[in-house]
């Protein structure tokens, strides 16, 4: 696609979201006036009745010129590509293409909105073709493949922090060949993982010479995204997972994230209270991938046949670590070793140090790390972990 195409297309998604938005914000002030024309608990009087209906063709006709506008925008930005100049692609655009994604990424791919983010492996913000041509695309390649897989709402350009990346570094010093993976982080967890085997199983038929390892270090999400993707590549009995060695996993939530639950618990309380029910869809905007990390669901019977804003117990299936496999986990702690509170209550700030190390009191969710390959970073918060030198240091002598 040229650029000028690109172009048309981001300002098309930009247009569709941007009519889809105030159709919700429409339907959300409509539901309140509801609620305050007609009070819970009480009959409504005739008078009432034509306030709501005239009310009524007034919002009908808001949605009815909001969507015929955007529809014929959309249709002129499509037709008139051509004369667009191109919009030039900075690490901001794309960190905010990233964190829409992350927050309604599931809805963008529903809605084939252009700014939908499809999953691909990229190495210097480039995509890397699958088509036997990838040595191209880098300098110098050999056997030892690392993959990097990116936390929710961000993206592989993000693994770059404070100007050091540890893909690149560990590359440089390990003589490994780093590769990227970008996704849309929206997208429920076990659908992502499924798509990361299958890329991943065309990676290892393409790769131009005979593979030695594949090492995958894994950020917040992603680590259960690289889990989910281990479990499908086993089950449909894939190559690519005899050639995994090592995973490190980076602040993931293996049993999900108390922001998230609180989340979930703030949406049913919502809902729960007569006027402030309708407050309640503002809730429901969380994407499948972001409720996802409620529990740290990893397969497609975690949540099929659930409704994912409803307040639930851990229902998932356990599935423990690989035992071919070293698997490594570091969690951070934004407080000290010697704090009188518990750094482990605190963790990173999102992601507490139990989750983080796949602590669990029920022994059939228990991961059960060996000892000697987990890490407490104290004094780090959950973006420390991408930029900090003990962790690096850490991480490289795992992987030697």
């Amino acid at each position: 696609m040229s650029n000028k195409n690109k172009t048309s297309s981001y300002l098309q998604g930009v247009t569709r979201l941007i009519v889809d938005a105030t159709t919700g914000v429409t339907d959300l002030v409509e539901a309140m006036h509801r609620r305050v024309v007609h009070p819970p608990f009480l009959p409504s009087t005739p008078v009432q009745h034509l306030i709501t209906g005239v009310a009524g063709i007034v919002y009908k006709n808001i949605r009815w010129s909001t969507q015929l506008i955007g529809g014929s925008l959309d249709y002129a930005l499509g037709q008139f590509a051509h004369v667009f100049g191109e919009i030039k692609t900075t690490d901001e655009r794309e960190a905010m293409r990233s964190a829409l994604n992350g927050v309604v990424g599931d809805y963008l791919e529903e809605k084939e909105n252009p700014l939908k983010i499809r999953m691909q492996f990229r190495y210097q913000s480039k995509p890397v073709p699958l088509d036997g041509s990838m040595d191209a695309v880098y300098p110098a390649i050999n056997g030892k493949i690392l993959l990097m897989v990116h936390g929710s709402c961000m993206n592989d350009i993000q693994w770059t922090r404070k100007g050091h990346n540890h893909g690149a570094a560990l590359a440089t010093a390990l003589g490994k060949t780093p590769i990227y993976l970008y996704y849309n982080t929206g997208r429920h967890i076990s659908t992502n993982g499924q798509n990361l085997s299958e890329l991943l199983e065309a990676l290892m038929q393409q790769w131009p010479v005979p593979i030695e390892e594949l090492v995958i270090i894994a950020h917040s999400m992603g680590g259960l995204v690289a889990r989910s993707a281990l479990h499908y590549g086993q089950q449909q009995q894939k190559t690519w997972p005899e050639h995994l060695k090592k995973i490190v996993f980076l602040g993931t939530p293996h049993h999900g994230s108390p922001l998230e639950r609180m989340g979930n618990y703030l949406h049913s309380i919502l809902a729960f209270i007569p006027y402030a029910k309708p407050f309640a869809r503002l809730g429901s905007i969380r994407s499948a991938g972001v409720t996802d990390l409620r529990h740290g669901n990893l397969l497609d019977e975690d949540w099929q046949g659930n409704d994912r804003f409803e307040t639930q117990e851990d229902r998932r299936h356990p599935v423990p670590l690989p035992t071919q496999i070293a698997c490594y986990s570091i969690a951070a702690a934004i407080g000290k070793a010697t704090d009188p509170i518990s750094p482990r209550i605190m963790g990173d700030s999102l992601v507490d140090v139990k989750s983080a190390l796949g602590q669990h009191g029920n022994p059939a969710k228990n991961l059960d790390f060996k000892a000697d390959n987990t890490w407490v970073a104290y004094g780090n918060t959950h973006l420390d972990l991408l930029s900090n030198p003990d962790i690096y240091a850490k991480m490289k002598a795992w992987l030697v």
